[in-house]
């Protein structure tokens, strides 16, 4: 499938990874511009390494006044925040594929992606800053530790919707599983002890199978890049 898409962000980003995973699922052609404020081609910033910059242009703060990415232009339409991107692409592209083209469906796995923003995406940042971005100097292993209990706080949650669900907004994949699936995936990538969680590993495992989770997801690079 064709179309007239650029995405501005970096693959590094689990919110630009949301849209990137949800483009290559569709199967849409796009343009990927690399864009941040806080991380380049040699890592973050925290570490003195340049970012990629653009965010702070005037054409692009024209298009998103946050400065953050991602950010898309489909034609003449410019969007940005991941998981309103998310929900648009679905929409405008693959409901049937993403929501199984029912309100319910989109209702529920909005819920989901709205909960993993609110809620997953903090301790996991912290995570990524201890275990990866951060000197080993500047670390806070207490900090880590209660992140790390945090995400298996959560990920019991998601393990219990998935002993009623196969997938998280039901019996099908849908875009509910974009950023859930994402952030199981970096955490996974820590080597740290994980608690038993049979209903997320179950659903984690065939995720890992999908062609374009295996272009965007899967990628090690995507996650542990300091």
């Amino acid at each position: 499938m064709s179309g007239n898409i650029t995405v501005w962000g970096r693959p590094t980003s689990t919110r630009t990874l949301r849209v990137l995973w949800t483009l290559a699922e569709i199967g849409l052609d796009f343009d990927l511009v690399l864009a941040s404020g806080t991380m380049g081609a040699g890592g973050s910033i925290e570490n003195g390494n340049a970012p990629y910059g653009i965010v702070d242009t005037p054409d692009y703060r024209a298009m998103n006044p946050m400065g953050t990415v991602p950010t898309i232009r489909d034609g003449d339409f410019t969007l940005c925040e991941s998981n309103s991107i998310t929900r648009y692409l679905a929409m405008k592209y693959a409901p049937d594929l993403l929501y199984g083209d029912d309100i319910e469906t989109f209702a529920r796995a909005s819920r989901w992606m709205d909960w993993d923003n609110n809620e997953v995406i903090e301790s996991q940042h912290t995570l990524v800053l201890e275990h990866v971005r951060l000197r080993p100097e500047q670390r806070d292993s207490q900090r880590a530790a209660m992140a790390h209990a945090d995400q298996a706080r959560l990920y019991g949650i998601v393990d219990e919707q998935l002993g009623r669900t196969p997938f998280i907004a039901g019996d099908t994949f849908s875009m509910g599983d974009i950023g859930i699936g994402i952030h199981c995936h970096r955490w996974h990538l820590y080597g740290l002890d994980y608690p038993d969680l049979p209903n997320v590993a179950r659903w984690y495992a065939p995720l890992r199978q999908r062609p374009a989770w295996a272009k965007w997801v899967e990628p090690r690079e995507h996650h542990l890049v300091g």
